[in-house]
């Protein structure tokens, strides 16, 4: 699929500004489109909108399904009459430049608990045939789920291979008495769902009808305790207890000399051949539901996948498995018609991955901050940039453009002080630049480049270093919290960033 020349800001809601510990889907969503319109952008991007578990990562989701219920906008709460604005007034003091996943999932969850009773209350009425309707449309994935959720609760919210064995191993008359005995707990996981995508596609119609799509993002794994494993323990390479008989991750890489363990269990896809796909046409028809276009992490794994022993501490022991990548697009192909996919083909790339890519036309991506390790053949370099990619400053996975250019060997990434030197050396006199702002010469020349598509994470818009950083793979903590305080966002950035929008031709 070719997309028009445009150009948008990649930023996670979780990152928006606001009083309760989180972003979420209130006005600063609304707010953050106005922006959008006003600078002349045609995408918003953002990383998965799943519930996050242990680590607070959007790629370790407990359901490739469900939404993220800690994004619930308070204020849409009181709007629907499920909670009262005392309620919400009474908040504990978060800090309004880094998400507390911790406080906000213990005070969030709370308040879901005082909705699900405004439901059942006189308020809750208006919504009873709406939450009933959503029930229905969404029994495929929502039953299991809520299920899923409330017998995690129920048991310590420990994982599901380590559950008793009767629910562990879904035997029907254990989950049958379960069923009765957290009737209400399962019912009050479907409303928060209800609640988030009630909120999630008032925000997506907003952004639509304004000119505005969103970009959203399909991991290629699902986290191994999840209701998608659990339900599906067939197509997944397990072993008898539940464990990963192999995980995914990729070899030593920039960011990593061990290479990056992800821990997520590789698809069995000789069972996901045998059933014609469903799990993947499922998953993939729901996301595109959700957002405009999406993002294919690691599209590299469709070719082939890094499979790492189940024990092993790093992935530097792991072995290049053959994945059938043209029979799921050519089935998702026939079931779906249009595929508005982007391809993250990066990493260890080989001919096969670019072959896959380019027989369906995806396009793929460029990351700028990349370009200056090499010499003029890189394909990172924008005078190397084919029409049909998206060019990007850097993604969620890099340090700002300011960080990286302020970086410290072996700090973040793998290169030493002379492999850095280097770069800034080529960096400054490419672009060329005299560093002062070297963000915006980032910027303009993604922008200024053949690519249909540009972006910028919002970080790089206000020029934040390393402190700003979304995500540093291969660590294990520190990473996903990062917001933007109301006022970042000024008259004089809205001004440069739409002419830069405008003189390249991006303002669609």
């Amino acid at each position: 699929m070719s997309f028009p020349r445009s150009s948008g800001i990649l930023l996670h809601p979780t990152c928006l500004p606001g009083d309760f510990g989180i972003g979420d889907l209130g006005p600063a969503a609304f707010a953050f489109i106005d922006f959008l319109v006003a600078t002349k952008q045609t995408y918003w991007q953002i990383l998965p909108l799943g519930p996050t578990g242990y680590g607070d990562s959007p790629y370790q989701c407990f359901s490739a399904f469900a939404g993220n219920t800690l994004l619930i906008s308070p204020e849409k709460l009181v709007e629907d009459g499920l909670v009262s604005a005392d309620v919400i007034a009474g908040k504990s003091a978060f800090a309004p430049d880094k998400v507390d996943f911790g406080g906000v999932y213990a005070w969030k969850n709370a308040l879901l608990r005082r909705a699900y009773a405004g439901f059942h209350g006189k308020n809750g009425a208006d919504l009873r045939g709406k939450f009933e309707m959503f029930c229905r449309e969404n029994a495929f994935w929502l039953d299991d789920y809520a299920l899923f959720r409330a017998i995690k609760a129920a048991n310590g919210h420990i994982p599901w291979y380590k559950w008793p064995k009767p629910l562990r191993l879904r035997d029907d008359d254990a989950l049958h008495r379960t069923r009765d005995e957290l009737s209400e707990s399962i019912e009050a996981e479907k409303l928060y769902q209800f609640l988030f995508f009630r909120q999630w596609f008032a925000v997506k119609e907003y952004a639509n009808g304004h000119g505005i799509q969103i970009i959203g993002d399909i991991p290629i794994f699902v986290a191994l305790d999840s209701a998608d494993v659990w339900c599906n323990r067939d197509k997944f390479k397990l072993n008898a207890d539940g464990s990963a008989a192999t995980v995914a991750g990729v070899p030593p890489d920039y960011f990593s000399k061990t290479g990056q363990l992800w821990g997520n269990p590789i698809y069995d896809w000789d069972a996901m051949r045998r059933d014609g796909f469903g799990w993947w046409v499922a998953r993939v028809r729901s996301t595109l539901a959700t957002v405009d276009v999406a993002r294919i992490d690691h599209f590299r794994g469709f070719a082939a996948s890094w499979e790492v022993p189940g024990k092993d501490k790093t992935a530097a022991n792991g072995r290049w498995v053959d994945v059938p990548g043209h029979e799921l697009f050519t089935k998702l192909q026939q079931y779906l018609g249009t595929m508005p996919f982007i391809a993250e083909d990066l990493g260890a790339i080989t001919p096969d991955v670019l072959a896959l890519r380019d027989r369906f036309g995806f396009p793929g991506m460029r990351i700028l901050q990349f370009g200056f390790g090499g010499d003029a053949k890189s394909i990172d370099l924008p005078h190397n940039y084919v029409k049909n990619c998206v060019a990007y400053t850097g993604t969620h996975d890099n340090d700002t453009v300011v960080g990286w250019f302020n970086s410290r060997a072996r700090t973040g990434s793998t290169r030493d002080a002379k492999a850095i030197r280097h770069e800034h050396e080529f960096c400054l006199k490419y672009l060329p630049s005299n560093g002062s702002e070297i963000q915006w010469d980032f910027i303009r020349a993604a922008w200024a480049s053949v690519a249909d598509i540009a972006i910028a994470p919002l970080q790089d818009i206000f020029g934040l270093g390393t402190g700003a950083r979304m995500n540093l793979p291969a660590s294990a903590s520190g990473n996903w919290g990062w917001r933007f305080c109301d006022g970042a966002i000024t008259d004089a950035i809205i001004s440069r960033l739409a002419k830069l929008t405008e003189i390249y031709g991006r303002s669609v």
